[in-house]
């Protein structure tokens, strides 16, 4: 599975982004976007922050789940306290037919809407979330700034290595 994560501030702009692929079931790591759509990842993220602001205000809980789905691709939320969204783009392994028996998998990689996925998923935002507030907590960091630190950076990577 290739996942595609940022993190947007209050004012709908980008604070962070990353790409990455599975490091599970013997996944490398390395994203499997298409070089015709990976340009559109930001894209699919920003045309999902509607249905988040929907969404969010039906229910009282941060972690939204699977909340849209562009073709073959789904979009997960996580809202923090302050209204910065963690959206997480993943696109399954078998993206060209076939997808009846992808579907009745439990691997992570291959379902992304089954229960072991979403707690993968929820597990990863939790502890970007940790980190994401080490890291605004710094005295030089300014709101909806650009997260521009390395060791965020590195601890967002072993999280994907981690869960994703």
């Amino acid at each position: 599975m290739s996942y595609y994560f940022a993190v947007i501030g209050t004012q709908d702009n980008p604070l962070f982004e990353y790409e990455f692929g599975t490091s599970k079931q013997g996944g490398d790591g390395q994203s499997r976007f298409s070089a015709e759509t990976r340009h559109l990842n930001q894209f699919i993220l920003h045309s999902s922050l509607d249905i988040v602001e929907e969404v969010q205000w039906t229910t009282g809980q941060l972690y939204l789940k699977a909340i849209d789905k562009f073709f073959n691709n789904y979009v997960s939320c996580f809202i923090t306290g302050g209204n910065v969204k963690f959206l997480l783009l993943h696109q399954p392994l078998n993206t060209a037919g076939g997808t009846g028996a992808t579907r009745n998998s439990t691997s992570i990689a291959a379902n992304p809407t089954s229960p072991q996925t979403e707690e993968a998923v929820k597990n990863f935002f939790t502890e970007v979330y940790e980190n994401y507030v080490k890291a605004i907590m710094s005295p030089f960091y300014n709101t909806n700034m650009e997260i521009k630190s390395p060791v965020f950076r590195a601890r967002v990577v072993a999280a994907g290595r981690k869960y994703l």
